[in-house]
């Protein structure tokens, strides 16, 4: 037991005095009692002046909760300090006709997919509150003001909460004007996040931290092996261990045990015997996917992704060539907050349909009604799920919702009862749906001159979209594998110009599960590409840097992000003093809507230890709604980015994932973190991603540093697999 007090020790011991953990706690989904009218979707104003903006989105730590309240209140110029956020539910969604909208939340589109409809949500409340006032004074609506939760005219003003009522009850202009950015107040500005006291002081309910009254618990337990099926379990061993309630199975391949305590239940799980049919990938390798991968390398089959003048004649008449393959491995998620959700079905009685209620985190709440539809056989407007804050989503609680499934299986064998569903953490390290491991044989033309005149990308290995949604893979394509290497668009565009130019994927899909993992495809592509032109510039005898802006001279908004980086990290001036023995490496790309670079600054000792000591970052975004969040948000991703180059590694043996918890799949430490410097440059005219793209330069920047002071070239990840003494 450790000597430091953990934060859920600290709140159960300080909740015990109070009665227990949840007292006022605010759980979604119970009764609140009656709501004042709202103004619309996104707006409600209480009698007491609080402001409450609605969220369809999902926070997970990335602040979408908080930068979405900023540009509804910038339009509502309401009083800040005096802003609550709560979620509708998807259920609400459905019934007023999606009059939220997506409540998807990945591929850092939180904001940049819902900043028009959310402003102009705060901009007609505005209006109304504007109309009643006027009403009121017998003015006209020009001739009003407002400010920070007034409505002011003259000498006179009235609160938004003494007009709420009645703004409430008049119809909403058929059309408004939003503030011009420049005009901005509220949004734009560095704004503390609006749930961090709710974190520090505990009353942030997780879905770990959910009770409900006469909840039971269930642990879960899937075939060790993918595409393996439950082939029996001996319910009487374990029906006299204390607490247990139910041994119930759950679809083709797994067994739950429900119970009054979540241990109770794991303990007699553990304790169960069960008989597996491992199915057809009971003997399955990394060794055996990686000959699979390797294979689509020089396949004669591929899918063009991008495709510029005629490559094999460029390469094949080529003064010189330059050639390598790198690789990915497969990836967990591994968020700190396992799968978890809470369900209850309601029995039908007299006047009352038979319901599906579900608590759970979840990236995208629709899809999560859909999940619960399903597994309860009830049409959705029989089921409803109340969405909590998230620890971690990372893309694992976006599109498959299984956790979902599970527990709502589960609930339909103890009718009228909530049950929940915690995984363990060796359960959701085993059945994740994994980043796509990929492999790429870059293949680059010189001319005598050493300029790059032809690129021949090949990349082999697993769609996502293949795996997750089929139906959209056309003529044998998954357009989400060029993703950061397409000719051109406003999503990810490659900034190099290279007259011959052929990037193609042969799919080669193994039998592991692969899902939206932070960052998504743009990670390896970076790392692919952004390697490999560091090759190309010493093969050539080229800068690194002087190359990137020789290839990247008609992509303005590449080049500016590349030279940010690069003149704040001092590229190509001598290291300062103490800063001796230290080497640089670059990286750019674009990515969700964004354009991205780093300069990673590292050391290897004689004895083959690295230290990174400093990432500079780079990003623009278009538009910065909230600066302080999008340097929290760089910094973060540079954790993932950096766990996932120094230690991210799934291993199979036996069908059987290998990393089980954290001692075999470590996560970067302090030790481990460089000082990060953010340099947010938004240039304006369009809206980027900020959580994702900077994960994608993580790695290639200190890739390309460790080059620098070794001359060595690691071309698989993690680096913990390498010595570079």
């Amino acid at each position: 037991m450790s000597a430091q007090l953990s934060r859920r020790a600290f709140l159960h011991s300080t909740g015990a005095v109070a009665g227990g953990l949840m007292v006022g706690f605010h759980v979604p989904g119970l009764a609140q009692g009656d709501a004042p009218p709202e103004l619309n979707a996104w707006v409600q104003v209480l009698p007491d002046e609080t402001t409450v903006i609605r969220i369809a989105r999902s926070e997970m730590g990335q602040g979408t909760l908080t930068g979405l309240a900023q540009l509804v209140a910038e339009e509502l110029e309401c009083d800040w300090s005096k802003v609550k956020t709560e979620y509708p539910t998807p259920g609400q969604n459905l019934a007023r006709n999606r009059a939220w909208g997506s409540m998807s939340t990945g591929g850092s589109r939180g904001v940049r997919d819902s900043h028009e409809y959310v402003r102009k949500g705060g901009a007609l409340a505005r209006a109304m509150l504007i109309q009643a006032a006027a009403n009121r004074w017998d003015v006209s609506v020009v001739e009003c003001a407002t400010v920070a939760g007034w409505v002011t005219h003259g000498g006179k003003r009235l609160s938004y909460g003494q007009l709420a009522a009645e703004a409430a009850k008049l119809a909403a202009p058929a059309d408004i004007q939003l503030k011009p950015v420049k005009d901005w107040t509220l949004a734009g500005r560095p704004m503390k996040r609006l749930d961090t006291r709710a974190k520090l002081d505990g009353s942030l309910v997780y879905g770990m931290d959910l009770q409900l009254p006469g909840m039971l618990n269930a642990a879960i337990k899937d075939c060790p092996v993918f595409g393996g099926r439950l082939k029996s379990f001996d319910a009487a061993a374990i029906a006299g261990r204390p607490g247990v309630k139910k041994v119930v199975r759950v679809g083709d391949s797994a067994v739950a045990v429900v119970a009054d305590t979540w241990w109770r239940a794991k303990t007699a799980l553990e304790a169960l015997p069960i008989v597996w049919d491992e199915g057809p990938n009971a003997k399955l390798s990394s060794a055996d996917v990686a000959a699979m991968l390797k294979a689509g390398l020089d396949a004669p089959e591929a899918a063009v992704g991008s495709a510029q003048g005629d490559v094999a004649a460029a390469l094949a008449g080529a003064a010189s060539k330059v050639e390598a393959v790198y690789s990915v491995p497969h990836q967990n998620h591994a968020t700190m907050e396992v799968m978890n959700a809470t369900a209850l079905i309601t029995p039908a009685k007299p006047g009352a349909p038979e319901r599906c209620e579900v608590w759970t985190p979840t990236q995208n709440g629709e899809a999560a009604l859909a999940a619960a539809a399903e597994a309860s056989g009830l049409p959705p407007s029989q089921c409803e799920v109340y969405k909590l804050h998230l620890g971690g989503g990372f893309g694992r609680r976006g599109a498959v919702h299984d956790w979902v499934r599970q527990a709502v299986a589960i609930a339909r064998e103890l009718p009228g009862t909530p049950v929940k569903l915690i995984w363990s953490r060796e359960e959701d390290m085993t059945h994740g749906r994994y980043h796509p491991v990929t492999q790429c044989k870059l293949t680059a033309g010189l001319d005598a001159a050493g300029k790059l005149t032809a690129l021949h990308m090949r990349i082999s290995g697993q769609s996502i979209i293949a795996g997750l949604f089929p139906q959209n893979i056309r003529d044998g394509k998954d357009p989400a594998v060029f993703q950061g290497l397409n000719a051109g668009g406003a999503e990810g565009a490659l900034g190099y110009a290279v007259p011959h130019l052929l990037i193609d994927h042969a799919m080669r899909n193994p039998p592991v599960p692969p899902g939206f993992w932070r960052g998504v495809n743009l990670n390896q592509n970076a790392i692919y590409l952004e390697c490999f032109i560091d090759e190309v510039a010493h093969a050539a005898k080229r800068d690194p840097l002087e190359l990137r802006r020789e290839l990247l001279a008609h992509s303005p908004k590449h080049l500016a992000v590349l030279n940010a980086v690069a003149a704040k990290a001092g590229w190509g001036k001598p290291r300062a003093k103490g800063r001796e023995g230290r080497h640089l490496g670059l990286a750019q790309i674009m990515g969700f809507g964004s354009y991205v670079a780093a300069c990673a600054e590292v050391s290897v000792s004689k004895q083959g230890e690295l230290k990174i000591h400093r990432i500079v970052a780079a990003t623009d975004p278009g538009h910065a709604v909230n600066p302080q969040q999008i340097a929290a948000q760089v910094e973060g991703s540079f954790v993932y980015g950096l766990s996932a180059a120094l230690f991210g590694e799934i291993t199979l043996k036996d069908g059987r994932v290998e990393q089980r918890n954290f001692d075999s799949y470590p996560v970067v430490k302090m030790e481990h973190m460089p000082a990060v410097e953010t340099i947010c440059m938004p240039s304006g005219g369009f809206w980027g991603g900020v959580g994702e793209p900077t994960i994608a330069v993580a790695a290639p920047a200190v890739l390309n540093a460790i080059f620098a002071a070794t001359g060595k070239r690691i071309r698989d990840l993690p680096l913990s697999k390498h010595s570079l003494a």
